[in-house]
C-alpha cells in the first residue's frame, strides 16, 4: 500500500510541473516512475555482483522487504535528480508571452 502512494506522489509531481511548463504530462508522470524503478533495479544488480563476486557481504537476497529497503532511497534520489534536471532545462526554455492587445492604440513612447 505504501507502494501504491510513493509511485502516486511522483508522478503527480511530475505531472504538476510538466503541466507549469506546457509539457506532456503523463509522458513526464510514466516516465518518472519508469525511473524510479530502473534505478533501484540497476542498483540492486550492481549491489548482488558486487556482493557475490567480488565482497562477500552476505547480503539475505531472498528477503524482499530488505531489498526495497535499500532500492528505495537510491531511487528517490535519481527521481529527485531528473526533477530538478528537467525544471532547470525547462525554466530555461520558457518564453514569455507578453499581452499586446490592451497596448493597441497607445503611441510607441508610452
Amino acid at each position: 500500500m505504501l507502494g501504491i502512494l510513493l509511485i502516486y506522489f511522483i508522478g503527480k509531481r511530475f505531472y504538476d510541473l510538466s503541466e507549469g511548463y506546457n509539457q506532456n504530462k503523463w509522458l513526464y508522470a510514466i516516465l518518472s516512475v519508469v525511473i524510479y524503478y530502473a534505478s533501484g533495479m540497476i542498483m540492486l544488480i550492481l549491489v548482488a555482483i558486487l556482493d557475490l563476486f567480488f565482497f562477500s557481504w552476505g547480503f539475505d537476497w531472498e528477503s524482499s522487504f530488505g531489498i526495497n529497503l535499500l532500492a528505495l532511497p537510491i531511487g528517490l534520489l535519481t527521481v529527485w535528480g531528473f526533477y530538478t534536471l528537467l525544471e532547470n532545462r525547462w525554466k530555461k526554455s520558457v518564453v514569455v508571452v507578453k499581452d499586446e492587445i490592451n497596448d493597441i492604440g497607445k503611441k510607441l513612447e508610452e
